[in-house]
């Protein structure tokens, strides 16, 4: 279920719905299905993630990332009943959540895209993060629609200034994407066509330390606060790694700015 990707899904909503809980009176009870929807459809991506690139043969001798399941003696046949079952739990998990926090009928089509997006990565018959839409799409969904998505589930309205962190996220978490395709360049190629692949190894760096520069600005600069630095050393120790390292050396990058984008946004909220 590769668990260590939890903190980045929870983010989003942790900073939109605390922002709402703080400003305004909130429900805990949608919040905290608000949590758990994320999670699982956080789990429903990864669980398919991992069946689409077994299909394709991502997942072959040469993979530089670490082993899941498959790779440990699941068979397909279990997998596509996780997978199944995640959806199923998901669905329930977001009823829930609109029935307790009494949300429009329309935010369950939000969250119809939100399991296609999870489970069309790598799965179908042209899988959009095989053409390099993946960065797009965790922008819109980890970021905007997790951000400002949770804040209006809890309070029913939106506010500008939500925007902000919304952006700011929704970068670090490209960042998490793209850091882990750098990595995966060896095996990727001739299979998918990531933004790494597309543009070089050199310009993915770059792209990787702008992708960070610009997210953190957006969070630290309109309402700075000398706690917002402490996840710098771990986001600086990340890029040190992106620009030094490459294939399965780099892995250790993953975790470091995951945590890291984490804390920033519960300090952010803070």
């Amino acid at each position: 279920m590769r668990l260590r990707t939890l903190p980045l899904s929870l983010a989003g909503v942790v900073c939109g719905g605390l922002l709402a809980m703080g400003g305004h009176s909130g429900n805990w009870w949608a919040f905290g299905f608000v949590l758990l929807t994320a999670c699982l459809l956080q789990v429903l991506s990864n669980l398919s993630n991992e069946m689409g690139d077994h299909l394709s043969g991502v997942d072959g001798k040469d993979r530089e990332g670490p082993a899941y399941g498959m790779a440990d003696g699941l068979t397909e046949k279990q997998l596509w009943r996780a997978i199944n079952g995640m959806v199923v739990v998901c669905c329930l998990s977001g009823l829930a959540m609109v029935i307790v926090s009494g949300s429009p009928w329309w935010v369950l089509v939000v969250g119809a895209a939100a399991i296609w997006a999870a489970t069309h990565y790598t799965l179908g018959k042209k899988p959009y993060g095989y053409f390099g839409l993946g960065d797009l799409f965790v922008f819109i969904f980890f970021g905007l629609v997790s951000v400002l998505g949770s804040y209006f589930v809890l309070v029913h309205r939106l506010e500008w200034h939500i925007l902000l962190p919304a952006c700011g996220i929704g970068l670090l978490s490209v960042a998490v994407l793209n850091v882990n395709n750098i990595r995966d360049m060896q095996s990727d190629e001739g299979i998918r066509k990531t933004i790494p692949l597309r543009i070089g190894r050199l310009s993915a760096r770059w792209y990787q330390t702008a992708l960070i520069v610009i997210g953190v600005a957006l969070m630290c600069v309109p309402d700075f606060n000398w706690w917002l630095c402490l996840p710098v050393g771990g986001i600086a120790v990340h890029l040190w790694l992106v620009w030094n390292r490459q294939g399965k050396r780099l892995d250790p990058a993953l975790p470091i700015l995951v945590i890291s984008t984490f804390l920033l946004s519960l300090l952010y909220v803070l």
